[in-house]
């Protein structure tokens, strides 16, 4: 039975099966949702107006490619966009001038304008694999808003915070104690994300846990501004293929979007069967039930490969298509029988004849001719299929189907 409670001083509804049904959707996977109660109640309002709600997401446009964990956030904006709701996605050219201080010990370099257009294109077209780019969709830039603030504006929305207030936020508080430089601009991003949610009268903001700061700050400019407050949605960080910590190229860890489909399949077959049902819930699209159906499976006796392997595939699928898909599976069962690769990068190189560390190289398979000769000491080169075990082989003029590992393999044409 539906019964009342106090949702900001308002009286609605308990949540009835389709709200609840939505919350269930919305909570999947997250961190936080703040505050539930009033999502509830956006939720219901929704439903009975007809008005979708409107979803914000921003991304500073740091850098042009996206790994999976990127995509965390971008999965929930999805399965909100799908309910009906309006998803904004907002382009921070203007505060990628600034640059996001979140979870950094030092001040970030800005961008300059070229570097920011490049980047947002690259970076929507990555994102629009994820997203509904054709429908209920908004693609903002905060410059609309943030340019003509104007310096008389930036000093009233800056009146609106205390210093105190912003050095709550951890990282700041960290580096002004161990007096590390924090420099005036950084303490205005927090307001100027914020007030991007004025600006477009966001109903709930999406954003990683580092981010968790900010969209409060978001939140409390609304109430100064007169407008309902928004909702925030903090999801956590994906963990990386090697299981320990979050997943970030600069660790090897990831899993790239643009990467080759037979690349990526490999990456999500090597993670841990624990670990495939993090991936499960933060990457997939299969609902709660069908996951849960393919644990219990488990339980009882399939293979946990099988179940990765739908994973594997339904990711390549998602950022390829299902043929990509198909191929990178037939490709992965063929190495794993110890066949060759019907593709791989094919690489002209001269100075026959050439030491195997230095062709390791320069074929781009190692990071250096060191590291090629402990993957020779380890006994994971191979030259058309035989195993080197010898770290002084020079290589005479030819053509070679090298292998380092499981996974990495080139053609190699020596002159």
């Amino acid at each position: 039975m539906d019964h009342e409670i106090s949702v900001s001083n308002e009286t609605t509804q308990v949540p009835d099966r389709d709200v609840e049904k939505a919350l269930a959707i919305a909570r999947r996977g997250v961190d936080e949702l703040l505050i539930e109660s009033e999502f509830a109640g956006k939720l219901g309002r929704s439903m009975r107006s007809g008005v979708p709600l409107r979803i914000k997401l921003g991304c500073d446009p740091t850098a042009p490619d996206l790994h999976l964990g990127h995509t965390v956030v971008l999965n929930k904006m999805r399965q909100l966009q799908d309910l009906g709701h309006t998803a904004i996605f907002l382009i921070g050219d203007f505060t990628s001038m600034i640059g996001d201080p979140s979870g950094r010990n030092t001040t970030r370099p800005a961008l300059t304008a070229q570097e920011i257009k490049s980047n947002a294109e690259s970076y929507f077209a990555q994102c629009s694999l994820v997203l509904n780019a054709r429908e209920n969709i908004e693609i903002r830039y905060n410059s609309e808003w943030s340019d003509p603030l104007g310096a008389r504006g930036m000093i009233e929305l800056a009146a609106k915070y205390t210093v105190a207030r912003i050095l709550e936020r951890e990282d700041f508080t960290k580096r002004f104690r161990a007096g590390v430089p924090i420099s005036v601009h950084e303490l205005l991003y927090p307001l100027m994300q914020g007030y991007d949610s004025v600006a477009l009268k966001a109903d709930l903001e999406l954003g990683g846990t580092d981010q968790k700061f900010n969209l409060l700050v978001g939140r409390e400019l609304q109430k100064d501004y007169g407008q309902s407050a928004q909702c925030i949605l903090t999801m956590p960080l994906l963990v990386g293929t090697d299981g320990v910590e979050k997943m970030s190229k600069s660790k090897g860890n990831y899993v790239g979007i643009s990467e080759a489909p037979e690349k990526m399949f490999g990456k999500l077959m090597s993670i841990s069967d624990p670990m495939m049902w993090h991936y499960y819930e933060l990457l997939s699209f299969r609902s709660s039930e069908e996951i849960q159906a393919l644990q219990e499976e488990v339980e009882r006796g399939r293979n946990p490969r099988d179940v990765k392997v739908l994973l594997a595939q339904e990711i390549v699928a998602r950022f390829h298509d299902s043929a990509a898909a198909e191929r990178a599976l037939a490709d992965f069962e063929n190495r794993a029988a110890g066949g060759i690769p019907d593709q791989m990068p094919l690489v002209n190189l001269s100075g026959a004849p050439l030491g195997i560390g230095q062709l390791l190289k320069q074929a781009g398979l190692v990071e250096s001719a060191s590291d090629g000769l402990r993957n020779v000491d380890q006994g994971g080169v191979r030259i058309d299929g035989n195993e080197v075990s010898d770290r002084g082989l020079k290589l005479a003029a030819g053509t070679y189907v090298v292998q380092v590992g499981k996974r990495r393999f080139a053609r190699v044409t020596l002159l």
